[in-house]
């Protein structure tokens, strides 16, 4: 993959990634090694811990963005979204019956059946609209119908709804849309594997407010943290938390990304083994060195997901580092 100019320029050798340790009453157990990486809105690596290039897929971190077509075209204003609609369509939700009632509201504005969504139904489940990933699903039905594009084939790559998707985070980027890489993520949609400093990125364009699609976006996320993921949920207890500072969407296989709300900083976090309760764990930690959250809020989420029970604790080694 080629490089913008953006991404230019040298990083320090030798910067080792954190470690995570579960310790069982407090004797070492497991380790996961994971990169992280803060960066600006030039794309320029402002610190770093292991490798800020890393590659891996973005997986659901990438939601935010596909929904900018969904706002840019008019298909959400169109469909009345209104900001709940614009967070469900960005969401990783738990499937609860509020959640998938919004996600049906988008398709009932544009005369959309949940049978036409392609996302699987889970186990134990009745309806698409019950998978983690319906809101997105059914804002890409959304925009397709609005702008007569084919409803069959939207979740095929070269679909002018996924085309649409890729020139908007190239544009973001700084690069040309023929220069991603695209993969199918677990519900069928494409995902993207980038370099962990060009999440970072696209995350410092989130937060900062500057561009009206992403604006909208981050607003309804910070807005309805309920519907972004769930009661108890990481993404979801992390904005409330952070009281409309902080921007918190996680992906599989131990992807986190954060946004520091209207400072123009991205952080994304990689780590090597996929492990979900690592990546918790280094977000607070890099919070934590940030000073992005207060002490209050830091405790009380260190509490619930850095001490999964009364004989476990996950300890984070290591420190983000000036690039």
């Amino acid at each position: 993959m080629t490089l913008s100019s953006s991404f230019s320029g040298s990083t320090r050798p030798g910067v080792p990634p954190l470690e995570v340790r579960l310790l069982r009453n407090g004797i070492h157990e497991s380790s996961h090694r994971v990169h992280a990486v803060v960066c600006d809105q030039r794309g320029r690596v402002l610190m770093r811990a292991g490798d800020p290039h890393h590659l891996s897929f973005i997986r659901s971190a990438l939601k935010p963005f596909q929904a900018t077509v969904f706002v840019s075209s008019g298909s959400a204003d169109w469909v009345n979204a209104g900001d709940r609609g614009l967070a469900i369509a960005c969401s990783s939700h738990a499937g609860t019956a509020v959640q998938a009632r919004e996600a049906f509201r988008l398709l009932w504005g544009a005369e959309i059946e949940a049978s036409q969504l392609q996302c699987p139904t889970p186990s134990g489940a009745t309806s698409p609209l019950e998978h983690n990933c319906s809101g997105k699903h059914a804002a890409f039905l959304a925009t397709c119908k609005r702008l007569h594009w084919p409803l069959e084939s939207y979740l095929q790559p070269d679909h002018p709804l996924q085309q649409a998707v890729l020139k908007r985070v190239g544009e973001l980027l700084g690069l040309p849309a023929a220069e991603l890489l695209s993969a199918r993520d677990d519900c069928g949609a494409p995902t993207l594997q980038l370099q962990l400093s060009q999440m970072a990125l696209l995350f410092a364009h989130l937060g900062a407010g500057e561009q009206p699609d992403l604006e909208r976006l981050s607003r309804a996320m910070l807005a309805h943290p309920q519907l972004v993921a769930g009661e108890g949920r990481f993404d979801t207890e992390l904005m409330r938390g952070a009281h409309g500072q902080v921007l918190s969407k996680g992906g599989a296989e131990g992807i986190q990304c954060l946004s520091r709300v209207g400072e123009g900083m991205g952080v994304a976090i990689k780590v090597e083994d996929g492990a979900s309760r690592a990546k918790q764990a280094v977000a607070l930690h890099l919070l934590d060195q940030l000073d992005w959250l207060t002490p209050t809020t830091l405790a009380d989420l260190r509490q619930r997901y850095m001490a999964p029970a009364d004989h476990l604790r996950l300890e984070v080694r290591g420190e983000l580092r000036f690039d």
